[in-house]
């Protein structure tokens, strides 16, 4: 009988302590912890000088021309007519920072007609835009 109340002591204590051996311990499921987060894509690399090429093709020729002298298809319809980039006179008189902001924010920032419209998507893009600007200067050699 005392073995009895020994064997019911420990156990007593043993559900009080919250102490169960191991190996009848039951396991509760975890909750599952919720996946991580994908890392975000890294976007590709862009060669700058091939997206200014691309730029120039398919934005800035339909007025300025495939050869930078105002003279595209869009620019018959335009008053005043697009700016000549092959001027030395007019290469002489703007700074690339001149440049770069009538490229990104078009011809209204810098107090030019507002038919040069603005590139916003580009203001993320200095790379790009520098050697939009390059590709200019380039128009006037």
């Amino acid at each position: 009988m005392r073995a009895k109340w020994i064997g019911l002591l420990i156990g007593l204590i043993v559900g009080i302590s919250g102490c169960t051996p191991k190996e009848a311990a039951p396991t509760e499921p975890k909750a599952a912890e919720p996946a991580p987060a994908p890392a975000p894509a890294e976007e590709p690399a862009v060669d700058p000088v091939a997206a200014a090429s691309e730029i120039f093709q398919s934005r800035c020729i339909v007025c300025h021309g495939e050869g930078g002298k105002g003279d595209g298809a869009g620019s018959a319809a335009l008053d005043p007519k697009p700016r000549d980039f092959t001027s030395p006179e007019w290469q002489d008189s703007v700074t690339d920072e001149h440049l770069r902001k009538i490229v990104i924010y078009g011809g209204s920032a810098v107090g030019k007609a507002a038919t040069m419209p603005a590139n916003p998507d580009l203001d993320a893009k200095p790379q790009v835009v520098a050697e939009l600007v390059k590709y200019v200067r380039g128009l006037g050699k």
